[in-house]
Parts: C-alpha cells; sequence; structure tokens
C-alpha cells in the first residue's frame, strides 16, 4: 500500500450505508483528532446537517482513533446530546462523557464603549453607595458603644486606647517635628523674597502664624497620620481577619467595635489635637530660624508679635479640625480593615484604599471648615 493510500485511510471519513431494515446508518471511520480534523472542516459541517435528522443511526465503533478535542466536535455537532440511536464503544463513551459533564463558559457579549463606561459608572455608584452605607453603620454602632460606656465606665478598654495613644501619638512626634520644622522653613524663605519687594518684612509673622496655626499644622498632622497610623490600623484588622482572630473574638463573645474601633477612634481623637500643637511649634521654629536669618527678624520680636497677629480663635479652629480629623482617620481605617478579605491582594489594596480614602477626606474637611469659618478669627 502506498504512503497516499494510507494517508487517505487515516483521514477522518463519514459514510451513508442502508441497512437491511431500510434505515440508514452514519458510520465514521479514520482517525479523528484534532489535526486531521482541522484540514476537513467538511466533515465537522456534514455531521451537523445529518444530526438534524432523529431516524439516522450513528456507528463510531469503525473510528481507529478518537482524541479529546475530536470528541468536543462531534459532541457539539450533535448538538451536546445523544443521538436517539448510537452504536459506540465505552471509551469513547466516556470521552464524550467527560464533555456532557462539563458546562463550557459563554463567550462573553461584546458591548461598545459607551455601554462598557455606562456600566462601570454603574458599578463605581454601586460600590461608593454601599461603603458609604457601611460607613454609617459603624458610626451607628460607636455611638452605640460610646452610649454602654457612659453607663458601664468600668468596660472602658483603657489598655488598647494607651497602646494607640503610643503607637499613633508618641512615636509620631520624631516625623512631625521634623516634617513641621522643614515646612515652616520653607514658608518663611518663600514668603520672604516676595515681602522684601514691597519693604513688608514685619508681616512674615502674620503669614507664617495664620497658615501654620490655622491651616498647615492640623494638616500636616493628619496626612501624617493617615498615612502612618492609618495605614498600620488598617493592616491590623486585615491581619486579625486572614489569621481568623476576628472570627475567634466573635466565638468568644467580644464586640468587634468595642474592642477594635472604638479604642483607635478615641486614641486618634485626642491624639491629633496634641499632635497639631507639636507640629505648630515645630513649623514655627522653623519659620522664626528662616525669619531670623532672611530678614532679620529676631525671636523675641517674633515671639511678642505672634499673639496680636493670630487670635486665640484660630487655635480653637485648629484643634477642633484635628480632632475631628483624628475621628474620620480612625473610622476610614477600621471600615476598610474590615473589608479585607483573608488573602494578601486584598490586604494591600484595602490598605491603600485606606490611605488614600483618609487623605482625601481629610483635605475636604479642611476645605469644609475654611468655608464654614472664613470669617472668623481674622485680626
Amino acid at each position: 500500500m502506498s504512503d497516499n493510500t494510507l494517508k487517505s485511510a487515516e483521514l477522518p471519513a463519514l459514510e451513508l450505508l442502508k441497512q437491511a431494515d431500510s434505515s440508514v446508518c452514519v458510520r465514521l471511520t479514520g482517525q479523528w483528532n484534532i489535526r486531521n480534523i482541522v484540514t476537513m472542516p467538511q466533515v465537522r459541517a456534514k455531521i451537523t446537517q445529518l444530526a438534524t435528522d432523529n431516524s439516522l443511526n450513528w456507528d463510531l465503533t469503525a473510528i481507529d482513533l478518537l482524541d479529546n478535542a475530536a470528541a468536543l466536535i462531534i459532541w457539539q455537532a450533535w448538538g451536546e446530546r445523544y443521538p436517539e440511536k448510537l452504536n459506540i464503544r465505552a471509551e469513547q463513551r466516556s470521552l464524550l462523557e467527560r464533555w456532557r459533564m462539563q458546562t463550557l463558559p459563554a463567550a462573553k457579549r461584546t458591548e461598545s464603549k459607551l455601554g462598557q463606561l455606562i456600566l462601570y459608572s454603574a458599578q463605581l455608584i454601586n460600590n461608593f453607595y454601599q461603603q458609604l452605607l457601611e460607613f454609617i453603620t459603624l458610626l451607628g454602632q460607636l455611638l452605640l458603644d460610646v452610649w454602654h460606656l457612659l453607663g458601664n465606665p468600668s468596660a472602658i478598654p483603657w489598655a488598647e486606647i494607651s497602646i494607640t495613644i503610643y503607637e499613633a501619638g508618641v512615636r509620631a512626634l520624631g516625623i512631625t517635628a521634623l516634617v513641621g520644622f522643614l515646612i515652616g522653613i520653607v514658608l518663611s524663605y518663600l514668603s520672604a523674597l516676595q515681602l522684601k519687594m514691597f519693604g513688608a518684612e514685619i508681616y512674615i509673622i502674620d503669614i507664617l502664624g495664620l497658615s501654620i496655626i490655622r491651616e498647615l499644622g492640623p494638616l500636616l498632622a493628619a496626612i501624617l497620620v493617615a498615612g502612618r497610623s492609618g495605614s498600620a490600623m488598617t493592616a491590623q484588622i486585615g491581619i486579625m481577619r486572614v489569621t481568623e482572630e476576628l472570627d475567634a473574638l466573635s466565638a468568644m463573645g467580644i464586640a468587634h467595635s468595642l474592642r477594635l474601633v472604638l479604642p483607635k477612634v478615641m486614641a486618634l481623637t485626642a491624639v491629633l489635637p496634641l499632635l497639631s500643637i507639636w507640629t505648630n511649634a515645630a513649623a514655627l521654629l522653623g519659620g522664626m530660624f528662616s525669619a531670623n536669618n532672611t530678614l532679620d527678624i529676631s525671636y523675641r520680636q517674633f515671639f511678642y508679635k505672634l499673639p496680636d497677629v493670630v487670635p486665640l480663635a484660630n487655635v480653637y479652629i485648629g484643634l477642633g479640625k484635628s480632632a475631628v480629623f483624628g475621628l474620620m482617620i480612625a473610622l476610614i481605617a477600621c471600615h476598610f480593615g474590615f473589608r479585607i478579605k483573608p488573602n494578601t491582594e486584598s490586604l494591600g489594596n484595602e490598605t491603600t484604599n485606606s490611605v488614600v480614602a483618609a487623605i482625601t477626606v481629610v483635605i475636604m474637611i479642611d476645605a469644609l471648615f475654611a468655608i464654614l469659618f472664613m470669617g472668623v478669627g481674622m485680626p
């Protein structure tokens, strides 16, 4: 037998045979593998055409080779169901059964760019609504815990509060002082260059006093705490989720909000005003140092002039803002911490979201305070 004859015998073939009872049998022969079928698309089309006739008998016993891909093609050509009259070997049926038990994923419908944009916007709005609802629920639970502790002072978690004060407050003194001092130097130096042009060097005290005590000091402290302590709080709760410590607390009947959320909120609300004062002092020292070197304004003159140009109301506004900043940073950190799923990818994503959301909310609250107290505390 020649090579061409052998090769022709190996190709998949389909025959229609008339049987003794006048019925027609579809007989498949040859080697049915993906390599051969790809070169003969007409065979697949013929099977699909004949599968619509339920009176036909199908015979697969003469097939020399049937692989998994060819079995899938035959199964799909049959409309993913067995013909009513079928003669098949056991190993061939096992291949078809494998595809019968599996459901292939449906092809995704291609949408227009406008449809994708609308769908993405709807998902963003729905996600924002869900997170807002969860945040309000967390805030409501916090108020209930405060009401409970007012009637049961002995249940206040002093140990957790003191630890958070140390971690978020005491250990942040160095970085807040350094950043505040450098910002004071930069602000004083840049302002001095402009004031020299108009001979108004003495107004450097007004600029530094109002901008630092009312705005920059509380804002810098809040941003540093949000990036440093807020992320740590979120990661801490997330790790407790990954290690199933949250489930253990629930099993022991310990409320998550009372032991995890409330101490962080109380600690940051109390610590951030103090950090704000510390940052203000460092920034003013940096500003005095720069003003003394660039404008020849003495330290004594700066100290005597500062209370006259900065009314006390600005200090109260800065402290009030700082307390609100601390409250929101702690709530946001805990909110995203409880959203973390028990995997490392979610831990990283939600920690990043926590820092971004906290800094954004801090700036929004600062803008709101600036609008509400626009005419308060001005000399």
